[in-house]
């Protein structure tokens, strides 16, 4: 495949799941999605809201780029946990089936349903990449090794072949119950001889909650350029073990990329 036409795949894989932020409605409340004018009803409506003049568009558009603003954000990161995903299949020659990784849990009991049974629940991470996959020997012997420092650098003495990933735009809040997760799929990934890696594209993760991370045995890669650190930076692990230079691409598209991202963000921004 050329270059040419191996950006406008990864292109397309970033911004197909952004584009469903540009009809992004609030439902302010409801169940349904509420355009401008069966929002000024619902607000006109109500006295105080309409006393108070909330019932006007720039309201309404004030709720559209709120829900909106989350949700480029997890679109991106649905963007950018496919197009990890690709590059892992591209540079390392792998199927659709041998980056995906998933495993099956009982959950604890709940308290107030004694007695209920309990089903298992199937848990996925954004990819995988086992050694005995890997064809091309010295990209398998790239990957060893990494896997071997992060093993020490992490003081984990479990025999792993290979790593999983969980790939995040970035990681700006300090929810306890995602870490509380994440902290259980690393055990998980432990135990089937997997080293669990959380890939932050951008340079946005609370301090604390990486720490944390590393503490349960996650290698964290951050969204760092120009460090040339493999051990920390998402680009450079992708660059000098993967065997895919990642700002390249981004640099070649970058207008393509903002002139699109900017349609989405000014639709957003309109009062309709």
């Amino acid at each position: 495949m050329t270059e040419s036409l191996q950006d406008s795949k990864y292109c397309e894989l970033l911004l197909a799941p952004l584009r469903k932020c540009a009809d992004y409605r609030p439902k302010m409340g409801g169940q349904d999605n509420v355009d401008v004018d069966q929002f000024t009803i619902l607000y006109g409506d109500d006295p105080l809201y309409h006393w108070m003049g909330l019932d006007s568009p720039l309201m309404y558009a004030a709720h559209k780029a709120a829900g909106g603003m989350t949700s480029v954000y997890r679109q991106l990161g649905i963007g950018c946990e496919r197009l990890f995903r690709q590059i892992l299949r591209d540079q390392l020659g792998l199927a659709a089936e041998q980056v995906k990784w998933a495993y099956e849990y009982l959950p604890e009991p709940d308290p107030d349903q004694p007695g209920k049974p309990l089903k298992s629940r199937k848990l996925e991470l954004d990819g995988r990449v086992d050694l005995n996959d890997v064809q091309d020997a010295a990209a398998k012997d790239r990957i060893s090794q990494w896997v071997q420092q992060q093993q020490a650098l992490l003081d984990i003495s479990t025999p792993l072949k290979g790593a999983v990933f969980e790939v995040r735009q970035g990681y700006k809040s300090a929810d306890s119950k995602r870490q509380n997760g994440d902290l259980a799929n690393a055990a998980q990934a432990l135990g089937h001889g997997y080293l669990p890696v959380l890939v932050i594209m951008s340079t946005q993760i609370n301090h604390a909650v990486r720490a944390r991370y590393m503490v349960g045995n996650w290698s964290v890669l951050m969204g760092t350029v120009g460090q040339r650190d493999a051990q920390t930076s998402t680009y450079s692990f992708l660059d000098d073990v993967v065997g895919y230079d990642l700002p390249a691409f981004f640099e070649r598209n970058t207008a393509l990329l903002r002139q699109d991202v900017e349609k989405i963000l000014k639709s957003l921004l309109e009062p309709k």
